[in-house]
């Protein structure tokens, strides 16, 4: 098992959401498994806008805040 499930990519989203440099995030009202949930969410605006063509926002989620039926462990299985 490895010491971390953080990725490389988990670390660029957290860092662009707590150093400030940024604008396009947004919490988002959304579902897990049918269960209602929010969502922290990277927000932009596809590049074909930028060339006059139909604008599409493209929403990412990040975060997702956790559900009631969803189990958070530590590696070792242990309830977080």
């Amino acid at each position: 098992m490895p010491d971390t499930n953080i990725s490389e990519e988990h670390h660029r989203a957290f860092e662009a959401l707590t150093s400030g440099r940024f604008d396009n995030f947004c919490l988002v009202s959304c579902f897990v498994d049918g269960e209602p949930t929010a969502a922290i969410a990277a927000v932009n605006v596809s590049p074909s806008a930028e060339d006059g063509g139909q604008p599409e926002v493209l929403i990412r989620p990040l975060f997702i805040w956790p559900t009631a039926a969803m189990t958070l462990t530590d590696h070792d299985g242990r309830k977080a």
